[in-house]
């Protein structure tokens, strides 16, 4: 096994730590929401949650639950917010210091209605799946060479600063679409104007869940290429950016498993090398396992 193939293989497991035999999993309680899993709920969470009876019921078999009283999308956000609110001025769990005032939709899959929203720093503690858009900017040179614009992440962010990252990307709020955010994401980060961000192909999907401090993390990026125009630069736009990179494509290759690369975006830059075959099953052995570590869900 090259060194290459190895350090990817160990980035998919710990993207995917969730489900290995070691992981805490078996001692997640499950979320549901009128009788519907939606989330995985740590135990030092549930715990957390049991002063807070009015809106959560005492954990049973196996699952923490909404008062029943709590029937409608609106109510449940309203009072699971409140309980949100008082354990963040209280300071614990600590992933609620980033507080982010941003809602995301809670839903058992994508094509689902919500059954409620949530502030996106909480959605780890009850392992919710977030959504987000990713965008792999790439130009083709007159001789058919491909080089990926890459962006690296400003050293303020909250989560994960200084690293390599899409050219741009952001999560999925509620009630907000995805060709919208693409667009959005582009101009805001990479100052990409509009009528040329509207090119930008839809192409997979990357899942995963990986374990983290505090949290479950149950992540899928929809993934979009765009191909710019050799000519074209991204600028910094809103800061959460400090640089862009245009680089080889077997440079962005052989950076993918680094400690410098951000992990969920260096998966989706993984799916761009396997969409475009350089990454071949008769010359990586462990392709099958590339392939299904990037499509991993609950």
């Amino acid at each position: 096994m090259s060194a290459w193939s190895e350090g990817v293989l160990q980035l998919l497991r710990r993207m995917n730590g969730f489900y290995l035999q070691d992981s805490f999993r078996a001692s997640c309680l499950r979320f549901e929401v009128d009788g519907v899993q939606v989330g995985w709920v740590p135990p030092a969470v549930a715990a957390l949650l049991t002063q807070f009876q009015e809106v959560f019921t005492r954990p049973h078999g196996g699952a923490v639950t909404l008062s029943p009283q709590l029937d409608s999308s609106e109510r449940r956000s309203e009072a699971v917010d409140k309980v949100l609110r008082t354990l963040r001025a209280n300071g614990s769990p600590g992933c609620l210091s980033g507080w982010r005032d941003e809602k995301y939709s809670v839903m058992a899959q994508f094509c689902d209605p919500p059954v409620m929203w949530m502030e996106r720093a909480a959605t780890s503690l009850f392992g919710v799946k977030r959504y987000g858009v990713h965008i792999n900017g790439y130009t083709v040179s007159e001789s058919g060479e491909v080089s990926m614009w890459l962006a690296r992440r400003s050293h303020t962010k909250q989560t994960y600063p200084g690293l390599l990252d899409n050219m741009a990307a952001g999560g999925l709020a509620a009630g907000v679409g995805i060709r919208h955010t693409l667009v959005k994401e582009c101009e805001e980060e990479a100052c990409i104007p509009a009528a040329l961000a509207e090119t930008a192909r839809p192409v997979s999907t990357v899942s995963y869940t990986y374990v983290d401090g505090e949290g479950v993390f149950a992540e899928s990026q929809f993934d979009f290429d765009l191909k710019l125009p050799a000519d074209f630069t991204p600028r910094v736009g809103d800061g959460e950016v400090q640089d862009f990179y245009l680089l080889p494509i077997e440079k962005v290759k052989e950076l993918l498993p680094t400690d410098d690369f951000k992990p969920n975006s260096a998966l989706v830059v993984l799916d761009f090398l396997i969409r475009h075959s350089y990454i071949e099953p008769d010359s990586e052995p462990f392709y099958q396992e590339f392939v299904s570590g990037l499509h991993q869900t609950l």
